[in-house]
């Protein structure tokens, strides 16, 4: 019963798995990950596949990975991986022009505390993003990122960790 309840029920006749896509103008639908994955910021639940999709709707940007970071008012701070379209430079006036945009889209509590540019994100070979490599860089936890084996391009993670922000 619960089984059904979770997994039916919500749209009568489909199957709800639980993740979040969106189809772009070539009709091509893109993972944007779990519904259910939150950011709690100040008290505020945050949907990371919202501010993801915030930010992807900049002409610029290639992909998007967000996750939590431990914040010293905040609780947690929203830290933000950003891979720019291929010849695109990174400059700061692009970091405020993303930001902006993820407060206009979203509010002002979805303010992106940290954006790192990222060359690429830890992907596996099926391309799903590895978020708890990218939450452990974001938390400064990087004695044990875990196996990184089954990732696409495992060079990455070391890019990432070594343009990490603090």
């Amino acid at each position: 019963k619960r089984f059904f309840e979770t997994y039916f029920a919500a749209y009568p006749g489909r199957y709800f798995p639980g993740d979040g896509c969106r189809r772009d103008e070539d009709g091509y639908y893109w993972i944007t990950g779990r519904v259910d994955d939150v950011i709690i910021v100040s008290g505020h639940n945050l949907g990371t596949a919202e501010i993801e999709s915030a930010l992807v709707l900049h002409e610029k940007v290639a992909e998007a990975a967000v996750v939590a970071y431990p914040h010293p008012i905040k609780g947690n701070g929203i830290y933000a991986f950003v891979t720019l379209m291929l010849g695109v430079e990174a400059t700061e006036s692009l970091r405020q022009e993303l930001v902006a945009l993820v407060r206009k889209e979203i509010g002002p509590i979805a303010h992106l505390d940290l954006l790192q540019w990222a060359p690429g994100l830890p992907k596996t070979r099926s391309g799903k993003i590895m978020r708890r490599i990218l939450r452990k860089i974001a938390a400064n936890e990087l004695e044990n990122l875990g196996d990184t084996s089954t990732l696409a391009d495992p060079g990455v993670v070391q890019r990432l960790v070594d343009a990490r922000l603090r």
